[in-house]
């Protein structure tokens, strides 16, 4: 028979790209798959080869939404059959948790980023001590997690003593694929952003380069809480004829717009380590549809960017250096004929077996 596994996340899954991965690995290899996450007023549907449930909340942010998640979560996962609890971030822990211990059922953690250090919570010390006491309490426990990096997984090895594998989070590979452009503009280049629309990813810094880059459009896909100033940032800089917004993108579908782009960009603000210590799969995007990236000069992503030369990387922003670097990207293209060898390394068919090995390992 078949061992069930409930994987959780806040997120409604149609553009979390890590989850359906996970879950479609783990299906892919014998597990019966149940993934769990919220429904949204603009969510996508999904067509999944698995079973899944997208729960309507009455709140949709604040900590009432964050209490009322983890409670009707904790209800579901103490009453549903399963074998494995899989807890997506430190948002889903608590739940996942209780369950796990009241059943006595396989718990398995994976942390896609330092969760009390993102941005949303620099500014709100109350609420982060509160993710900090959760994380106190449970971290020590956890025998089978994984993060999306090594700074994460060596933070976490520091401050609890807990061995947390590294899992990135990186697409299939896909580079020797034909692909043609999703999306294009006469006479124009491309510089692509995709991502979560949220505060410090480098936006407004890149619209207010906009003016002094040649023959190119910005195009921004994805959503998020500040979608609404960048639009009005956009009109206030009479922008709206090289800035286009494309909204949100389904997971599966977004592969076929990177290839589009002259340049992606992964620009981010440090904004506590979270950000500092980040690794985003966008990075990783880039190199599988062969377009060269513009990025912060952040450890993890150095790492990747500099020593496999696939952008370049920069950490200031003036709206005139900003567009002569972008200037200059687009005049004089990298090489980029060996991204396919980095494309092989860094794909998730590789990360899929670290992946495989904690599951296996939290089984028996």
């Amino acid at each position: 028979m078949k061992k069930r596994i409930i994987i959780s996340v806040t997120s409604d899954l149609s553009t979390d790209q890590r989850v359906l991965k996970v879950a479609r690995t783990c299906f892919n290899n014998g597990f019966d798959v149940y993934l769990v996450g919220r429904k949204l007023k603009n969510s996508h549907p999904l067509f999944l080869p698995f079973k899944y449930k997208r729960m309507r909340l009455i709140f949709v942010n604040s900590a009432f939404f964050y209490a009322e998640y983890n409670i009707r979560l904790f209800i579901f996962l103490l009453f549903s059959k399963a074998d494995i609890f899989l807890s997506n971030d430190t948002d889903t822990l608590l739940a996942n948790f209780i369950a796990a211990s009241i059943r006595r059922k396989k718990f398995i953690f994976d942390a896609h980023e330092l969760f009390p250090e993102v941005p949303e919570l620099t500014e709100r010390p109350k609420v982060r001590m509160c993710w900090e006491k959760l994380e106190d309490w449970i971290f020590p426990y956890l025998t089978h997690s994984y993060t999306v990096c090594n700074s994460i997984s060596d933070y976490y090895q520091k401050k609890y003593g807990i061995s947390m594998k590294v899992v990135r989070n990186v697409p299939y590979y896909r580079y020797a694929e034909k692909q043609e452009p999703k999306i294009s503009y006469p006479n124009q280049k491309i510089i692509l952003y995709q991502g979560a629309i949220n505060k410090g990813r480098g936006l407004e810094w890149v619209l207010e380069a906009m003016p002094f880059i040649e023959n190119a459009k910005l195009v921004i896909i994805g959503e998020g809480d500040i979608r609404g100033e960048l639009e009005a940032l956009t009109k206030k800089l009479k922008l709206e004829q090289k800035v286009v917004f494309l909204g949100r993108i389904a997971a599966d579908k977004l592969h076929e717009y990177t290839p589009s782009a002259a340049i992606g960009l992964c620009l981010l603000e440090e904004l506590g380590l979270s950000y500092y210590f980040s690794l985003p799969n966008r990075i990783f995007d880039c190199i599988q549809a062969g377009v060269p990236i513009l990025a912060t000069r952040f450890p993890e992503i150095t790492n990747i960017v500099e020593t496999h030369k696939t952008g370049v990387m920069i950490d200031h922003y003036e709206p005139r250096f900003l567009a002569d670097t972008i200037n200059e990207m687009l005049r004089n293209p990298i090489n980029t004929t060996h991204f396919e060898d980095v494309a092989k390394e860094f794909c998730w068919e590789n990360e899929e077996k670290v992946l495989l090995n904690v599951i296996y390992k939290a089984m028996n």
